[in-house]
Order: C-alpha cells, then structure tokens, then sequence
C-alpha cells in the first residue's frame, strides 16, 4: 500500500454549516474513534499528515470533496470508508479511499450546482436577465486577494453556465449550473451571485446556495 492515501466524501445536509477548521478536527477525531492512527509530521509541533484540496466555504455543500491522508499502519482500504462514516456526524459520507494517481495541481474544474432565491421578483424574469449578464467578455469585481482587495475579472474562469427558473422547496428562484475554475484562477461559485450585487444589484438573488456536484482536470476529464 502507498504512503499517500485519497479519501472522497461528501459534505450535504447541516454538515454544510462545520467551518473548514472544524472539519479537519472532526476528520482527525473519525479517524481516532475508527481505529485509523494517522501519521504525524514530524519537528516541535507534529501535526496530523491531513490535507483537503480545496477547503469549502461555510453553507457550501458537496458530493466530491478529497483529502489526502497518511495512516501509520496499512488498512484496507475497500472497508475504510463504511468504518469511517460509522463515526462521523450526520451529512458527512466517505464514498472511497483509494491510492492517488494524480497530484492536486491537476485538478482544474470544478462542476456546481446551485440556487439563486428570489422573494418577490419574478424568477422568469431574472433567469433571462442573469443570462445577458453572464454573456459579457468581461466582469470585473472587487475582490478579496493575498495582496488585499483587488480587482479581478472573473468570467475567464467560467467554463459553463447555465440558469432555468423553478421552484425548490416551494421557493421561487433560478437554478444555477456552472463549470468554474478550481484553481489558477479559484473562482468560488459565490462569486456569481457576489458579482451580481456589485454589478447588478437589481437582479441580485435574496439568498444562494451551492453544491459541488464533480472535479475535473484541464481536459475536462474526471479527476480523482
């Protein structure tokens, strides 16, 4: 078995709402209950040998997080992820455990669902307005960088977007389909509806919520 092992999981329900922190402490204290001693860096402050690819925002949901891990002593890996949910908390399921092929500089992609909230404002209505607005070469938002506030123009980083007015639990809106940048440039899904109340405050939802439904790589090809 290799050093370096893969989890893939999903993150749905009120799991949406534990802060990235958080999950690793909760991911540290599944693998203590399961039985699973993970490997500690070494040095003065040893810390578990635990990685997530890419931390999610809080109320964010997912069917395809992965965590590299490294475990002390060889387990098998077919049974590690039933062990594992057996002891995690409501919303979190590993789906598999596996040795990587792939670095995580290769993930590219990122395919999100999601739903914009409209209280009073026809969705029919925003759904083609949202699709105008989205068709521009360019837009341009101010956002947070590692050098301070910047501005950045985000549609390169959009590969797919799509919008269809329904209901979801009997709430009018528009529901949102998109394939965004992962990584070099991170386009964060929330960054459509965060462009919109800089842009477009008019036809900005009340409320939005995202799911990351796949990864993939720069060829569009399934990353795992």
């Amino acid at each position: 078995m290799s050093d370096k092992l893969r989890l893939r999981f999903e993150k749905t329900g009120r799991a949406v709402y534990i802060s990235h922190l958080d999950l690793m402490h909760t991911m540290q204290r599944a693998f203590n209950r399961a039985s699973l001693p993970l490997k500690y860096s070494e040095g003065f402050n040893p810390h578990p040998q635990i990685a997530i690819a890419l931390p999610l925002s809080v109320g964010t949901g997912s069917l395809c997080e992965i965590m590299d891990f490294k475990l002390k002593e060889e387990t098998d890996l077919a049974a590690l992820p039933e062990k594992l949910t057996a002891v995690m908390p409501e919303g979190i399921r590993v789906l598999e455990a596996y040795e990587p092929q792939r670095k995580v500089a290769e993930l590219k992609w990122l395919h999100v669902e999601g739903f914009f909230e409209y209280d009073k404002r026809d969705p029919g209505e925003m759904e083609e307005a949202l699709r105008r607005f989205f068709e521009q070469e360019s837009i341009v938002i101010t956002k947070k960088t590692k050098r301070g506030m910047g501005e950045t123009d985000i549609r390169p980083g959009i590969r797919a977007l799509g919008f269809e007015a329904r209901k979801e639990d009997g709430q009018d809106g528009v529901w949102v389909e998109a394939v965004v940048s992962a990584q070099e440039p991170t386009i964060n899904p929330e960054l459509l509806a965060e462009a919109l109340r800089q842009r477009k405050p008019e036809i900005a939802p009340d409320f939005a919520k995202f799911t990351r439904i796949e990864t993939y790589d720069a060829g569009m090809q399934v990353y795992r």
